[in-house]
């Protein structure tokens, strides 16, 4: 298949600074040099292909938006939401990955965290020498976190937490896990806390779900925790005001998400243009015919519109 070249139907990358362009070509380069080369066998293998994740960080795509100062690379949202768009185009397992690494679990140590826990976790999430996930689905409890029935109980030496989460992405490699639990009554959502719980701690378990029919090139699990304690320390004192909190950190990453769906469907029109130009019936090329034409200009308006 011919390397990817990029569409702009409308000509809008005159309306990208120089900069973001320099990152989008940036990530584009290593997707088509790097990523694409591998991902399907990835696939095949239903298995997130970690051997990528330094280069990643190298890349400087991990919490890419935050500041410079705690190792990150200080970009604008829309040069952020360009690494997503290219990452996806080579798999969202990928993009996953780095939505969850960066907005799921380092904003909201950003946003929410002490000095302290930002110093602490923020460089080496963005080096990858930590790697992270996002505790807040629960089998019983999805669109509706604000029922969540985990629990975080205080102690006279901190907080002791029980539950189980479901479908967590980067949850099986992750060396900590941002966990959000309810402090207060059941359904309470002004008692609902984040916590940034080390994944080694005893009784904290992680198992890969298996069976998947989408995003098999992701790690995606489940989480148990039992009596889990952890000090004082451990919770973000900036989630004070409940639910709200991991809602503004699902706003982050669907920010980024909206940008990967655009590019999911440039991969899908690139293949479909190259396989249209491959496939030959009654001795021409199917790409020759005008059905097949009107198809691709509706899935390049399409994606135009996006």
């Amino acid at each position: 298949m011919a390397r990817f070249e990029g569409i702009d139907f409308y000509e809008t990358d005159e309306l990208f600074s120089s900069e973001e362009r320099m990152v989008r070509d940036t990530v584009r380069s290593w997707v088509e040099d790097r990523l694409i080369p591998i991902i399907g066998d990835a696939y095949i293998q239903r298995r997130f292909p970690k051997e990528i994740i330094p280069e990643l960080a190298e890349l400087g795509v991990l919490g890419a938006n935050l500041p410079e100062e705690f190792g990150c690379a200080g970009l604008n949202n829309v040069s952020y939401g360009l690494i997503m768009q290219e990452l996806e185009r080579g798999d969202s397992g990928v993009r996953s990955f780095a939505s969850v690494q960066g907005a799921l679990v380092m904003y909201p140590i950003y946003a929410f965290g002490s000095d302290a826990q930002r110093t602490k976790w923020l460089p080496r999430l963005a080096s990858a020498e930590a790697i992270g996930c996002f505790g807040l689905t629960e089998p019983d409890y999805g669109s509706n976190p604000a029922g969540m029935i985990t629990t975080a109980k205080k102690t006279a030496d901190g907080w002791v937490l029980n539950g189980t989460k479901m479908w967590i992405t980067n949850g099986s490699m992750a060396d900590i896990a941002v966990i959000w639990a309810q402090t207060g009554d059941p359904g309470d959502v002004k008692g609902i806390r984040g916590f940034v719980v080390p994944t080694d701690s005893r009784g904290f378990s992680s198992k890969d779900q298996a069976g998947k029919l989408s995003l098999v090139a992701s790690d995606t699990s489940e989480l148990v925790l039992e009596d889990v304690e952890v000090p004082d320390d451990a919770m973000l004192p900036g989630t004070t005001d409940g639910i709200r909190h991991p809602l503004m950190c699902l706003t982050q990453a669907r920010y980024g998400i909206s940008w990967g769906a655009v590019g999911a469907a440039m991969a899908c029109f690139h293949e479909a243009v190259s396989y249209s130009k491959e496939r030959v019936m009654f001795d021409q090329p199917i790409g020759g015919k005008q059905i097949q034409q009107v198809r691709l200009a509706d899935m390049l308006t399409s994606i135009t519109q996006g």
